[in-house]
């Protein structure tokens, strides 16, 4: 196939090619296929049909051996009749028999479905067009109808209410007395077989039944199809029907055998299958269900835990162990969680003294880690109450694992227990005399602990003075480590949860700490200022090995949420006598021109960078911001018609051109009185951005009337007087 195993689009063209095929030659295509997709009852189908179209009834049986227990799908299971009806239609009365029971078999797998209303109809038609020989033969089948029209009357299926119909039909038929004693009786079961097949129906809907199984990739489809499984399983648990246990538990079996035909690679559908069967008390049902996941899922170890767990439960001690064995196969591909649980399951089952016998072989395995070696100890020193063992056994592991910082410290915690605290700290100067830097905080951690608690303050404050100089030498910021700050005092007089200093104190240390390594680190002077080569800042003159300009993070200001509203976030700035930052916006203001500063003064606080736009733009509108000073520019009548000299500067004449090219485009909205202008100005101003903007525009070709004097550059004003 394809790119992948379970490649659903190539497994779909295959299966085409394969039908187009000689029988010889796709037999091997089909086989590979159904190996792949073994619950893929639309290949069953199509694999057998290819035999049935040469007469190769032989194949034909082996096939549906095969698959039909399997795969419990109407179309599958209705060309399995087709060919008992086909080998027995010549076979006369025998043959007629093992057609019958050829339905019986198949209604007793799939009679639930919500799509074998078909084949209840068909099941009754064949019962009808069977000969009768004498009175007592007629009774019989008159017999064997009725049975299956109340079998099927009582069934949820898409054709209750047309089976509903031919069943009165057909007891009027033959009674009308007996047939009103009978309709009385099962009306309240077809009634409820109708109400809950309009409440599946919902559930059934969501359910893809043309997917393919494969194996769960997190898909949006897989995800769903997952959830309408469950939400049907859930609806089927319920007992909706409120019929008899037995006949509700069949159905729930139906549902689980049908959804695992979908999700057959999902391990919780099997697990939730055999508990449900456990908790029923059908153990044996549940141990074959783990058996048939082993298969589906071999690589599976939750599967072979939760089926090893069964068999112990129930006192099947040579059964779990066998699971457990072969959890581990020949030894060589052992994880190291497999053979810790295979200890424990011996300590539980045969003793400890067998559990501590099989360590001693577990330990040669290549994969044996210091897991191994912690779950012994702990277990000889929990169980036998021997604590010498439990030490004998760190120590071996010690020789093998002197690298690993965390059975160092499942180490020390052991011997805290013994309160051992010489040993203790000799394990951690051993420790930290192999481990390399970059690996030992967490040692060097739990050192400053237990100095805390055993030593003095001359101890406590040597070891953290060399864990500094050991931690120093991983990094850049050396200066910073070796620094003494506030943030060793809180280490030290903490406990769990408790602290010598407030949540906000702790807030600020931690940002101090940021700002700190950020100080220190090393800028590339490269990108300030113009190079020496006179190339631009941070570009190299060779295009070949050009530099990015990268940010200085040392000028970064932590942005702080609890800030106060109006105040600028505080940035390394040095604080005043009073223990406050200096008035950064007001020295801004004081070197800012007058305009400039009543505008900026009337902005809002912002807390974030995010501003509101509309908001800004309203202030702007409402600002009263003083004309700039000078003698307006007079325009003359004749300026509606073209642009008129002026002997301003340049700038100035720039700005009479773009105007008078504006008054060219609204000529007619120059007709406009004083009158409208006024009463458009007076308005109130609006909240929407589209209609600010839209008042802006009317107020700017209201004024166009007579002199002219230009406003503020920020806000856009403009102010006329009529001529």
């Amino acid at each position: 196939m394809a790119d992948s195993k379970y490649n659903v689009e190539a497994a779909e063209i295959v299966a085409n090619e394969a039908m187009r095929l000689p029988i010889a030659e796709a037999v091997p295509i089909y086989e590979q296929l159904l190996s792949t997709f073994p619950t893929a009852a639309k290949y069953w189908k199509q694999y057998v049909e290819a035999h049935m179209a040469v007469n190769n009834d032989d194949a034909t049986k082996q096939i549906f051996s095969r698959c039909l227990l399997n795969c419990l799908q109407i179309p599958l299971w209705r060309c399995y009749i087709r060919f008992i009806r086909k080998v027995n239609d010549k076979r006369g009365t025998e043959g007629q028999e093992e057609t019958k029971k050829a339905y019986e078999f198949m209604l007793n797998y799939v009679g639930a479905d919500i799509a074998s209303g078909p084949v209840w109809m068909e099941y009754i038609a064949y019962l009808k067009s069977l000969p009768t020989l004498t009175a007592q033969d007629e009774s019989q089948r008159m017999t064997a109808v009725r049975k299956a029209y109340q079998r099927a009357i009582v069934t949820p299926t898409h054709h209750v209410e047309q089976l509903w119909r031919d069943y009165e039909n057909f007891e009027n038929s033959i009674s009308r007395a007996l047939a009103k004693g009978l309709i009385s009786e099962y009306q309240p079961k077809y009634n409820s077989a109708k109400a809950v097949y309009r409440e599946m129906k919902k559930y059934i809907d969501e359910i893809d039944w043309n997917m393919l199984a494969v194996p769960p990739s997190g898909s949006s489809k897989e995800e769903m199809q997952w959830t309408a499984w469950k939400r049907f399983l859930a609806f089927e648990k319920g007992y909706p029907q409120r019929i008899d246990t037995a006949s509700a538990n069949k159905r729930i079996v139906f549902a689980y055998e049908q959804c695992l035909m979908y999700l057959y690679h999902y391990p919780d559908i099997w697990y939730a299958y055999a508990t449900w069967h456990a908790k029923c008390g059908s153990v044996d049902s549940a141990i074959k269900v783990y058996q048939r996941s082993l298969k589906a899922l071999p690589d599976s170890e939750m599967l072979r835990y939760a089926y090893a767990e069964l068999e112990e439960s129930r006192g099947a001690i040579q059964a779990a162990k066998k699971v457990y064995e072969s959890l581990m196969g020949d030894g060589t591909n052992a994880t190291a969680l497999s053979l810790i649980q295979f200890i424990r399951f011996l300590r539980r089952t045969e003793g400890v003294e067998a559990a501590c016998k099989y360590f001693l072989d577990a330990r040669k395995s290549p994969n044996c880690t210091y897991h191994v070696y912690v779950a012994q100890a702990m277990m000889e020193f929990c169980l036998n109450k021997d604590a010498k063992v439990a030490r004998n056994v760190f120590e071996a592991g010690l020789k093998n694992f002197m690298h690993e910082p965390e059975y160092i410290l499942e180490y020390a915690d052991f011997l805290s227990r013994l309160n051992d605290d010489i040993n203790i700290r000799a394990l951690f100067e051993r420790a930290l005399s192999s481990l390399p830097p970059e690996e030992s905080l967490e040692v060097w951690k739990r050192f400053s602990q237990f100095e805390q608690i055993y030593g003095d303050l001359a101890s406590m404050l040597k070891v953290e003075q060399r864990r500094k100089e050991a931690l120093s030498r991983t990094g850049d910021d050396e200066a910073s480590i070796l620094e003494s700050s506030l943030q060793d005092i809180v280490s030290r007089y903490s406990f769990k949860d408790l602290w010598p200093c407030s949540s906000t104190a702790l807030d600020y240390l931690s940002r101090q700490e940021v700002l700190v390594r950020n100080m220190n680190k090393k800028v590339e002077k490269s990108t300030a200022g113009v190079e020496t080569d006179g190339s631009m800042p941070g570009v190299s003159s060779n295009t070949n090995s050009a530099k990015f300009v990268r940010p200085d993070t040392s000028k970064l200001a932590i942005y702080n949420p609890k800030q106060t509203p109006g105040t600028l976030p505080y940035s390394g700035i040095q604080l005043n006598s009073n223990g406050q930052p200096p008035n950064v916006l007001g020295d801004v203001l004081k070197s800012l021109p007058p305009a400039l500063a009543a505008f900026i003064s009337n902005l809002p606080a912002v807390e974030g960078p995010s501003p509101d736009a509309d908001f800004v733009i309203s202030v702007c509108l409402q600002s009263n911001i003083p004309s700039v000073t000078g003698k307006p520019a007079a325009v003359s009548h004749s300026a509606q018609s073209g642009p008129v000299p002026s002997t301003s500067n340049r700038s100035d004449s720039s700005k009479f051109k773009t105007r008078d090219r504006l008054l060219g485009k609204r000529k007619d909205m120059d007709r406009q009185d004083d009158d409208d202008t006024s009463t458009v100005q007076s308005q109130p101003l609006p909240r929407d951005l589209f209609k600010i903007r839209q008042l802006h525009k009317s107020r700017v070709s209201s004024s166009h009337t007579g002199s002219v004097s230009y406003g503020s550059a920020i806000s856009g004003e403009l102010s006329g007087s009529t001529s």
